[in-house]
């Protein structure tokens, strides 16, 4: 029985400390998912104002759970304090399986993100793997006794201090120089036109249509190869799913440069040939960078004769901002898109890329902008 307990003890010791510091390279990718949940469990109107105070600290919830769950993970492994890390460790496990229970069963939301975008896990294995690990968990309370310190309460203090500065200093670094891995289909070295298409072994959507007549107040419907005769008028067509298909969203979805007036520019932009670059900034609110460093960094751009183009999920407001700083003549193209596509092509805003052809080159956070232009 010890050695079930010790086994159970670092295996799930070892995987907190692990998913904790998968998502620590990201803690704005966990905080885009915990607004999912908030979005959903608001519309679902289950304490809709705390879900929208929930959402909007979604990033300081996102880095203290993921240093929670680091801690959690270190503490277990270290035997510190068995009957409050075991209770904690049971909270979190209840919790983790609510949340990919919720995930499988209702399919409101298509992933639980429990390894970041790294490791993509299926909702069945998220939920799966949260069943194990819960039983592992009761098995560490009943059996408690058997996990002892492997070291003195000073140096079990030091360790646990070390990782949670260890996990914050590294998510600090993602949050503002761009996480030190990128899982994302935008990282550097991907060709973007290529990750547009549908992929090669796709399955399509099979529909079928239906068609609705009414007669003498009674609405019908009725297949193609069976229509009605004239006595019945048509009320309309529907489309209805047949088979749901497989594989078929492209990787990069929904991005896509637009004009003021609706055209779409990504094919044209994208597929130049020479180097040019891409500044992303997804809105004004949330800006975090100096705006005096992005008026440099276009200068710098425009006076070397580099084509340099902005996007942006706030159009107006964005040439706003730059209307106050550059002249007219060097303010760059501005172009809208997607709010979502953006979040995950840029993990800090604004983030400028480096771009030959559809490849990217490389991922510039706002915080280095200042050495760009120098």
């Amino acid at each position: 029985m010890k050695l079930l307990v010790t086994v159970s003890r670092i295996f799930t010791g070892l995987l907190f400390v692990f998913s904790g510091l998968v998502k620590a390279i990201d803690p704005r990718g966990l905080a885009y998912k915990m607004q999912e949940f908030f979005e959903a469990w608001a519309h679902d109107g289950f304490f809709p104002k705390w879900m929208d105070l929930c959402n909007d600290h979604s990033l300081l919830l996102s880095v203290g759970m993921i240093t929670l769950e680091v801690l959690v993970g270190a503490a277990l492994l270290l035997g510190w304090r068995s009957k409050w890390t075991t209770a904690l460790l049971l909270s979190l496990i209840l919790f983790f399986t609510f949340l990919t229970g919720y995930v499988l069963f209702t399919g409101n939301i298509r992933a639980c993100g429990c390894f970041g975008d790294c490791i993509p896990l299926t909702p069945i294995q998220t939920f799966s793997k949260d069943l194990i690990l819960l039983l592992m968990c009761i098995l560490l309370i009943v059996k408690r006794a058997y996990i002892q310190p492997i070291s003195s309460s000073l140096v079990s203090y030091i360790s646990l201090g070390g990782v949670v500065l260890f996990t914050l200093l590294l998510q600090y670094h993602a949050l503002t120089y761009l996480p030190l891995i990128d899982c994302l289909p935008y990282q550097k070295g991907n060709n973007l036109l290529e990750l547009r298409k549908m992929p090669a072994n796709a399955i399509p959507d099979k529909y079928d249509y239906v068609f609705v007549y009414s007669k003498e107040g009674i609405k019908k419907d009725f297949s193609v190869s069976n229509l009605p005769d004239s006595s019945w008028a048509f009320v309309e067509r529907k489309q209805v799913l047949v088979q749901k298909g497989s594989n078929n969203t492209p990787l990069i979805n929904d991005f896509s440069f637009t004009t003021t007036s609706g055209t779409d520019t990504t094919e044209s932009i994208l597929g130049q040939q020479s180097a040019y670059y891409i500044l992303f900034i997804k809105d004004v609110e949330t800006h975090a960078g100096d705006w005096k460093e992005d008026k440099a960094l276009i200068e710098s751009l425009v006076n070397q004769n580099l084509p340099v183009y902005v996007v942006t999920a706030q159009r107006k407001q964005v040439i706003y901002q730059l209307s106050t700083l550059l002249p007219p003549k060097k303010i760059p193209p501005v172009f809208t898109c997607d709010a979502t596509a953006i979040k995950s092509a840029a993990r800090t805003n604004p983030v400028l890329f480096e771009m030959k052809g559809p490849v990217v080159q490389e991922k510039i956070s706002w915080a280095r902008f200042q050495s760009i232009h120098e």
